[in-house]
């Protein structure tokens, strides 16, 4: 009996932490509510890479120079940077103010973009904003970098995303495409589109063809007396689907719509890459960084962090990023989502660990 009432108490407990817990959300939901901006979907936010790159040089440095020598770097750092401040402040007086950060004084500003692709393509709600922020100030005198990361997906989604990088090909501004990790299909229709494409050394290349799959059970449905029923107006609305039996005609259909996109894919990969020989390369196949730079796919073997690193010498880069604004609930299911991931990598270890051990 003691048992039990005790059991009721860690029940009631229970149930007034839950309650109270839900209450508490409840009411930042509704505050967030009231308090949002309308029309305003998210914001832009910018990072100068210059910076963070200099913050690591000097917390090592000062970890491991001797401090007299170092004495002397910035000794001479601050008579660089104080030399750069009086020639300014002499172009101000002599009237030159407007020039100060013109075209012909200001140094050129690199912008870096991140893009990582999935299936539907869904980075495009990002990358379309970033590229509206960077061209109301970006000229032909600064340059666009893109990490781009994706193993293709919908040929719509993709030929939406080409088009947003053509924005700034149109508008006459130098696009550096980096991939590190994979651009395949969807991802080499994006990255192709650049003026100069840098890859890592295995990195994945390629992958130009088309792919049309989808399960059929309609021989299931016939086994078990499953009667499926159609109807569409127009000869092809329907061709392969998952239930409907499959017709030959409605195959060969198929098979010809996916021979039209992949020929304007490889006319769209040979009109940006004229250098590379369409035929021998739009066969489906994948190649590493440093076979595809041999098939002229690719222009240099590097990282996205050379590029990047070269760019700050003598350039101010500019990481942007627009970040969308998100509910309490999607906070919430992110928490739930890290959260499981954590615990389920620790058991996945745990596990490991006794099979090795």
């Amino acid at each position: 009996m003691e048992y039990l009432i005790e059991y009721g108490m860690f029940l009631a407990k229970a149930g007034t932490i839950v309650v109270s817990v839900i209450i508490v959300l409840s009411v930042i939901a509704v505050t967030g509510q009231k308090n949002k901006k309308p029309g305003k979907k998210g914001s832009i936010k910018a990072t100068r890479l210059n910076d963070h790159i200099e913050e690591m040089r000097d917390t090592l440095r000062e970890k491991v120079l001797d401090k007299d020598y170092l004495k002397l770097v910035y000794k001479k750092e601050r008579k660089e940077s104080k030399a750069e401040r009086k020639e300014k402040k002499q172009q101000l007086k002599k009237g030159q103010a407007e020039e100060v950060d013109s075209e012909e004084t200001r140094k050129k500003r690199f912008y870096v973009l991140n893009f990582k692709g999935n299936i539907g393509a869904e980075a495009i709600s990002s990358l379309r904003e970033e590229i509206t922020a960077v061209l109301s100030i970006a000229d032909p005198r600064d340059e666009v970098l893109v990490r781009l990361e994706s193993p293709g997906g919908m040929v719509n989604a993709y030929g939406l995303a080409s088009s947003q990088l053509l924005r700034i090909k149109n508008e006459k501004i130098p696009l550096t495409i980096c991939v590190d990790k994979v651009a395949a299909s969807g991802g080499y229709m994006m990255a192709c589109l650049a003026d100069k494409l840098v890859a890592a050394p295995f990195a994945l290349i390629g992958s130009i063809g088309v792919i049309v799959q989808l399960p059929n059970f309609s021989k299931v449905l016939k086994k078990y007396d499953v009667d499926y029923e159609m109807i569409s107006a127009g000869e092809f609305k329907r061709t392969l689907t998952t239930f409907g039996e499959i017709t030959q005609k409605g195959r060969d259909k198929v098979q010809e719509d996916v021979e039209t996109i992949h020929g304007i894919f490889k006319a769209w990969v040979k009109d940006h890459r004229p250098s590379v020989e369409i035929d021998k390369i739009a066969t489906g196949e994948v190649w590493v960084g440093t076979q595809a730079k041999e098939r002229y796919m690719v222009d240099e073997i590097r990282t996205s962090d050379e590029c990047i690193i070269d760019a700050c010498d003598n350039a101010e880069v500019y990481e942007v990023e627009y970040v969308f604004k998100k509910s309490i609930q999607d906070r919430l299911g992110r928490v739930l989502e890290s959260t499981a991931d954590k615990l389920f990598s620790k058991w996945f270890e745990r596990s490991t660990d006794d099979i090795y051990q």
